[in-house]
């Protein structure tokens, strides 16, 4: 209760210094935003592994997914500029599909997708986001609203943040917080859900609070770094319903080639994460840049991480930029994951979503830029700033694998 207290009060604090900077007077100024800004960003992503979490820890995991994204920011004056920020994901998913595995024609089986209609689905968002500036341009405050859906699932937020910069904007201090209002379909694993000694879950609601701090500091004309702090409480369903999960003091039963499940995933109804991350930029001379990112993260569920990446962008030419990539990431396991059929009946919560297991995971990109300040390249009544392309490769040692191909284009008004 006093964590989202303190939340409420940083929204008044928020909403108080925008009122205050509204009505400062005004005076000649250059524009946070000259005109409208158009990116246009598209993903694929493709993955594959056999952990599958709605198969109780076995599995197929191929998933493919497509999302197109427009973000439109649009100065409304010299000082505000509002955001918004739409998109769909269309994805297909053989281990979801596995909810019902019994609906098609074919004999089921963990390591084969089901033709259901949980086979695939469709997410849609969107984000509105204000921000003011100060005359000085030294203070921005901002706030925003957000809401998403698909089938099973329903999300609203909102959040606001405000940042400070001084020291001839040498150094940058921010604070920012949000709120996120979750609600889920209880969608349960076909053959439990008429089962008399079945007992669903209590919520259909998940909440999650969150506030952050930044710093950063230009430390001299080749380097900057920056530091975060980031705190999560999430409170209600932190379970997924259709999450099997099979325990080795009870006999295995089958249907066809798939195994019936002892029960769904239960986790505990709070979780709080901590993030502490650390950047440094450094400028090496007109073609290279290096930078590097570190993070350490830890929860009350049992999980450690680190994050470790660098990135080495490469300038080829004014217009031509070369971004190659690389990131570490390593986590323990969760006081509650159970590999497939390792769960006792006697533990209160367990899962098998390799998510929450011990592993460790390598990811590198390649990526390249274009980018012409004059907009030479015309498309309606707006100019062609960039052009972003990027691939990445990620691979765990527990076997899952992904490739994610993206493009960004900006356009800006003329």
């Amino acid at each position: 209760m006093y964590f989202m207290k303190s939340i409420l009060g940083l929204f008044i604090f928020l909403f108080s210094v925008t009122v205050f900077a509204q009505d400062s007077t005004s005076t000649y100024k250059k524009r946070v935003l000259e005109t409208t800004e158009i990116d246009f960003l598209v993903s694929y992503y493709s993955q594959d592994g056999d952990n599958a979490a709605v198969s109780g820890g076995i599995g197929t995991e191929k998933l493919t997914d497509f999302t197109p994204t427009f973000v439109v920011a649009i100065p409304l004056n010299a000082d505000d500029v509002l955001t918004i920020d739409a998109g769909v994901s269309a994805y297909t998913s053989a281990s979801s599909s596995n909810v019902d595995p019994f609906d098609s024609n074919e004999p089921a089986d963990p390591y084969v997708a089901s033709s259901g209609a949980s086979a695939s689905d469709l997410w849609a968002g969107g984000n509105f986001n204000y921000s003011h500036s100060s005359d000085d341009r030294n203070e921005i405050v901002s706030a925003k609203i957000s809401v998403s859906s698909e089938y099973d699932y329903f999300s609203l937020g909102f959040g606001g943040s405000y940042t400070k910069l001084f020291n001839e904007k040498n150094t940058e201090v921010s604070v920012h917080a949000n709120v996120y209002l979750d609600t889920w379909k209880l969608l349960y694993p076909i053959e439990v859900r008429d089962t008399t000694s079945f007992i669903g879950l209590d919520k259909k609601n998940r909440n999650s609070y969150s506030v952050g701090f930044g710093f950063s500091q230009i430390l001299s004309k080749n380097l900057q770094g920056a530091l975060s702090v980031d705190l999560v409480q999430q409170q209600g369903l932190l379970s997924t319903p259709f999450q099997r999960i099979y325990f080795s003091d009870l006999p295995d039963r089958f249907h066809e080639n798939f195994q019936l499940a002892d029960d769904i995933e239960r986790l505990p109804e709070t979780r709080f994460k901590t993030a502490i991350g650390g950047r440094l930029n450094y400028y090496l001379n007109e073609v290279f840049v290096l930078r590097t990112y570190y993070r350490y993260y830890f929860d009350d569920w049992g999980i450690n991480s680190h994050t470790a990446s660098i990135e080495i962008p490469i300038k080829i030419t004014d217009k031509f930029t070369l971004y190659p990539s690389y990131r570490f990431y390593n986590q323990t396991a969760a006081d509650y994951f159970y590999p497939y059929n390792i769960a006792l009946s006697t533990a209160e919560f367990y899962t098998s979503d390799y998510d929450l297991s011990e592993f460790s995971a390598n990811q590198y990109g390649f990526g390249i830029n274009y980018t012409d300040i004059f907009a030479k390249l015309q498309l309606a009544k707006f100019g062609l700033k960039s052009i972003d392309l990027k691939y990445d490769y990620y691979k765990r040692d527990s076997g899952l694998n992904y490739s994610l191909i993206s493009a960004g284009f900006k356009f800006i008004g003329k």
